[in-house]
């Protein structure tokens, strides 16, 4: 593979790969981290995206969630029927227009959230520390490999 400098990230070719990589390889892992969660609490990887959505919203409109989900409108009722069923949001109609619907994370919503987030934390840290411990394994090498090279001149 070339191994190019990009001018904008000042970062290899090389770099951005295995970059790219650590993205692929964490987020499996993160996902994998998970669903013993949200089985439990019978909330569909969707259900949680949405939910992630929410926590950062004051509130959203159920045309929002649906295009932000990439969802029709019925699919995107159904997550939010399934989801208020569950007590992680609420509906209510906008004051501005009673005809649309509106949607709100509720407090154990955003406690399912921030749990989910704090794993995800928890394992990203996990995966780093073990790339971090490969690299120092590296370096010792080259660094033994180097002093015996330098030994035997």
């Amino acid at each position: 593979m070339k191994n190019s400098t990009s001018s904008a990230t000042n970062l290899t070719s090389a770099e951005v790969q295995n970059l790219a990589d650590f993205v692929l390889f964490s987020q499996r892992s993160c996902i994998l981290s998970l669903s013993p969660e949200l089985t439990r609490g019978k909330v569909s990887y969707p259900q949680f995206f949405l939910l992630t959505y929410l926590a950062e919203e004051d509130c959203l409109s159920m045309s929002s969630i649906a295009r932000m989900m990439g969802h029709s409108t019925a699919a995107a009722t159904g997550m939010v029927d399934k989801l208020q069923t569950l007590g992680h949001l609420k509906r209510y109609t906008a004051a501005a227009d009673r005809r649309k619907i509106m949607v709100r994370i509720t407090e154990q919503g955003r406690a399912l959230v921030a749990q989910m987030r704090n794993n995800i934390a928890r394992e990203l840290a996990q995966l780093m520390a073990q790339d971090d411990r490969a690299e120092k394994m590296g370096a010792a090498h080259r660094t033994i490999a180097r002093r015996t090279s330098k030994a035997q001149d």
